[in-house]
Parts: C-alpha cells; sequence; structure tokens
C-alpha cells in the first residue's frame, strides 16, 4: 500500500499577492481553511464551484466574501420553482422610442455568480445556467454575448432529502470542477461565534486586496505551472483505478482528468511552486471526484472510497 504523499512546504512564489485573499477570508469563514483555500484553486484554474450543505454554514458568505476581498462584482440568484432562464440570462424589451429591441442583461452578467439553492430550479433553467457556464456566452435573439472574464459561479444546493429539490443530472453536475461542504463549525470556532455573537468579521469590512486583472494574471500563471511525464502517468494511474473501482459505478471521463490536473496545478500554485507535485493531486481529488463518481453502495462514506484509491495508487 502507497501512502498519501503530502504537498510540499509553501515557498516564496508567486501566489503571494493571493495569501493575504486566504487570511482575509479566515476572518470571516471560521475554521475552514482546507474549504477556502479548494475554493479559491477553483477559481484560479478557470472552474465553477459547488456547495452542497444545509442552511446558516456560511455559504453565501463565503461567495460574498471571495468577491469582496478579489475585487470583482458580485451578483446573488435565489433559485426557485418559478425563476425563468429569461430571469437568469436577460431577455429583450422593446424599445417604443427607438422602434428597436433593447437587450436587457440579466444577473449572470458579473464576475461573481452565486446561484443559491441551485436545485430548487426547474431543469429548463438548471441547464440554462449551466450551458452558459460551459459556453461563457449567451445567446439571445440569435446574438451571442460573451460572459465577463473572469467568470466565476459558486451554486449551492440543498441536500436531496430536503423538500422541492431537483437534483442535477450527472452529464450537468461536471460542468462543476469542485465540491465542497463547509459543515459545522469546530468548537472553538463556534465558541469564538458565540463569544462575538457572530460579528467576527463581517463581508463590508474585507478588503479588496486584488483586482480583476491581477487575477487573470493568476490564472495565466497557473496554466504554465509545470506538471511532469511522472506526474502525468500518476493522473492517468489514478484514472485507471476509478474506473475498475468494484465500489464505483464509474470512472473518472477525460474531461474530468484535465479538470483533475488544472485543478492540482492551481493547488501548487497557492504554495508557491512551479510545479505539481502528487501531493497537490491527492489534496483536490476528493474534491473533484465527490460529484463525479457514482457509489454503487450509496450508503458507504464516499470520503473512504477515495481515500482508499489514493492509497492504493502507486506514486511513481
Amino acid at each position: 500500500m502507497t501512502r498519501a504523499v503530502p504537498a510540499a512546504p509553501p515557498s516564496s512564489g508567486t501566489a503571494a499577492p493571493l495569501r493575504p485573499v486566504l487570511a482575509a477570508l479566515e476572518e470571516v469563514i471560521l475554521g475552514k481553511p482546507v474549504q477556502l483555500r479548494l475554493a479559491l484553486a477553483c477559481l484560479l484554474a478557470r472552474g465553477h464551484l459547488l456547495i452542497e450543505d444545509q442552511p446558516g454554514v456560511g455559504k453565501t458568505t463565503l461567495a460574498h466574501a471571495l468577491a469582496r476581498t478579489l475585487g470583482l462584482g458580485f451578483r446573488r440568484v435565489q433559485f426557485t420553482a418559478d425563476l425563468l432562464p429569461a430571469d437568469l440570462l436577460g431577455v429583450s424589451i422593446w424599445d417604443a422610442a427607438a422602434a428597436t429591441f433593447r437587450y436587457q442583461p440579466g444577473p449572470i452578467f458579473s464576475e461573481v455568480l452565486l446561484a443559491d439553492e441551485i436545485n430548487r430550479a426547474t431543469p429548463r433553467t438548471q441547464g440554462a445556467l449551466l450551458e452558459a457556464m460551459e459556453e461563457r456566452t449567451v445567446s439571445e435573439g440569435g446574438v451571442t454575448r460573451p460572459l465577463p472574464d473572469p467568470f466565476f459561479v459558486i451554486a449551492t444546493q440543498n441536500p436531496a432529502a430536503f423538500v422541492g429539490t431537483s437534483p442535477l443530472p450527472e452529464a450537468q453536475l461536471d460542468r462543476f470542477l469542485l465540491t465542497v461542504t463547509l459543515g459545522y463549525p469546530d468548537p472553538r470556532a463556534e465558541r469564538r461565534l458565540l463569544e462575538t455573537g457572530g460579528r467576527t468579521g463581517t463581508v463590508r469590512d474585507l478588503p479588496a486586496v486584488l483586482d480583476a486583472p491581477g487575477l487573470l494574471a493568476a490564472q495565466r500563471e497557473v496554466d504554465r505551472v509545470h506538471a511532469a511525464p511522472a506526474l502525468l502517468d500518476y493522473l492517468q494511474a489514478l484514472a485507471r483505478a476509478t474506473r475498475e473501482s468494484p465500489a464505483l459505478a464509474a470512472g473518472l471521463s477525460p474531461r474530468a482528468l484535465l479538470a483533475l490536473l488544472a485543478a492540482a496545478r492551481a493547488w501548487a500554485y497557492l504554495d508557491g511552486r512551479g510545479m505539481v507535485l502528487p501531493g497537490d493531486v491527492q489534496a483536490v481529488f476528493p474534491a473533484l471526484s465527490a460529484h463525479r463518481l457514482p457509489l454503487r453502495d450509496p450508503a458507504r462514506p464516499g470520503e473512504d472510497v477515495f481515500a482508499r484509491l489514493l492509497a492504493d495508487t502507486p506514486i511513481p
């Protein structure tokens, strides 16, 4: 059995401007450093984030705080059963004075969009959002309009057992790069919340420590993080392990494997390194696999299956 290899300790690399972002986020979202780093890595890899959790654990605060610290525009859309695609994407309105149709952009034209409780909307509206996420454009009235760059969607969904939910199909779930669960705070963080009345830090107090051009530059640097041939061998071995695992109903697709490499590059970048290590892959693998790899036994914890896969896959 091969033991998991942790990522190398941080070095003074080009990710230095992003460290204040994580520090600021940790003042608002207490006791969740791994989830915050996964969210930032997801954005750096040009992906989209899915958060599955119950209400009241900080999902909206995380999305708003991330946009604030990065100096990005932020919009929130509450997904409900009566939300129409046009409510999200925008619609053409007849302008009588100009005798022409005028396009009114929807809230999707934002650098950071929080799609709150996405599984309460109809499949038609879900599909409209996920298509725009994939294409990064909106087509209406025969005109294709590009979405902002950067463009980052954080979607939240309630657990499937909640009333009024419409599960996302597997093909649409694949549009999200990573999934995280915030969960309850640890006792220390919860005690601090109680002692301060929840006023440990507010989104309004967060400084903008970066801006859109700075973030785009960081994303380009992530693309240049080196992945050695041996690292690619490891990725392929891990993909084969998922496809052959009796615990999984399906394995990683080629697109998912590319997503895993992108997320691992972002994780390495946040450590200030210009090279991906196996530990980077292992760090992001559970968050990338949670919504992609269906379990044959739903009662078995996915974390156990993914940990076993990582432990049993030899590292070159």
